[in-house]
């Protein structure tokens, strides 16, 4: 959708730029009200399209088995 473009959009600016400072590590953090639907599936896809433009990414989805 529009906003996950405009994200990548972001993040594909700015990833370039906290290299060439020598910063090796983004957090990131995407919540939603319960943290099980939508914040799973904007991060998951926003680390698919950053690994295919060659990036490490780590996930972790801190809330998706709370109740």
């Amino acid at each position: 959708g529009q906003f996950l473009d405009k994200l990548e959009d972001m993040l594909t600016f700015l990833i370039p730029h906290y290299i060439s400072e020598g910063k090796n590590q983004l957090v990131i953090s995407i919540g939603c009200t319960g943290g099980k639907h939508r914040s799973v599936t904007l991060t998951n896809e926003i680390a698919e399209r950053m690994v295919g433009l060659g990036y490490g990414i780590k996930t972790e989805h801190r809330d998706i088995e709370k109740e």
